[in-house]
């Protein structure tokens, strides 16, 4: 199967590239840059902006499938560029359906993320059939609008979907400013690491592999028209996220700030129709996850 990975340039898409040339597809890379892990020639690449028409419709030319990664997935710059992240998240989505559509592919599958999930109502684990709230941070509403759309392209235009709503990703490659990588970043350089509020808040994260087997794994036939939770069992705080870096790179010391604005509350997040229909589960411990990142960056940074 041919696949066109949008952001395959990036943190997550590369892993997914990766992932699905080890299972026998063709990856297609789209995206603005060409991959930094990546040697040129080694994956075919489409390098354009998902905003431009005429470049999406190239790079789907001849794909079966597509696994939309790209976004503007840092909640901070969203916050800073709330144009910028509309443009890319809601209009670059329904840019690239409608080139879909055009092309007739086979799967449409969209990387959205657990956040849909903040302050949702009603007790015990969150579902993928669980009710939503309207969201009160702008990541999540650009997020839920793709998702809305991907299913308004089924149902219009027959064009099959899969929505993954994504965990924290974490790992080798990551981008700087989330929160792992820049904890280690500030423990390396031997400066505190700084806590939005009491630090009790949690998270399920998911290492950066798992969740690019995860992304492949959606491809499969039964999970046309299906939503999916690709998230780790287990609740990390970001106290334990601080602690975890102390103990693997530097004691430094730890200060407590201001919580973000418009954080976001979530339940915890059930992973299991992952795990019963397409047999996939996130099997890399938090602390053994951020210790293959501290080794990968020593490795890398020279």
């Amino acid at each position: 199967m041919r696949v066109l990975v949008t952001g395959g340039a990036g943190f997550v898409g590369s892993h997914v590239v990766d992932r699905l040339r080890a299972n026998g597809h063709e990856p297609r890379i789209f995206d603005l840059v060409r991959s930094p892990y990546h040697p040129d020639g080694e994956i075919d690449t489409v390098v354009g902006d998902l905003l431009d028409p005429d470049a999406v419709r190239a790079a789907i030319r001849g794909c079966d499938a597509v696994l939309h990664l790209a976004a503007v997935a840092d909640v901070n710059v969203v916050v800073a560029e709330p144009t910028r992240a509309e443009a890319v998240n809601v209009r670059g989505t329904q840019t690239l359906l409608e080139a879909a559509r055009e092309a007739d592919v086979s799967r449409f599958a969209y990387a959205s993320t657990v956040w849909v999930y903040g302050n949702a109502n009603g007790n015990g684990p969150v579902a993928e059939d669980s009710p939503l709230t309207l969201p009160a941070h702008l990541y999540t509403a650009t997020k839920l609008a793709g998702e809305m759309y991907c299913r308004s392209y089924d149902e219009l235009y027959g064009l099959p979907h899969t929505i993954l709503r994504f965990g924290i990703p974490y790992g080798p490659r990551s981008r700087e400013a989330a929160v792992v990588a820049a904890f280690v970043a500030r423990a390396r350089a031997g400066e505190p690491l700084t806590i939005a509020g009491d630090g009790r808040q949690t998270r399920q994260f998911v290492y950066v592999e798992d969740l690019a087997e995860g992304c492949v794994a959606a491809l499969a036939p039964q999970a046309a028209k299906r939503v999916y939770n690709l998230v780790r069992d287990e609740a990390v705080s970001i106290r334990e996220i601080a602690d975890t870096v102390r103990a693997l790179v530097s004691d430094v010391p730890i200060v407590h700030g201001p919580e973000r604005p418009v954080d976001v509350t979530i339940g915890h997040v059930s992973g299991e129709r992952a795990a019963t229909e397409l047999g996939w589960q996130a099997t890399t411990p938090f602390v053994a996850g951020v210790s293959s990142y501290v080794d990968w960056l020593a490795e890398t940074s020279g």
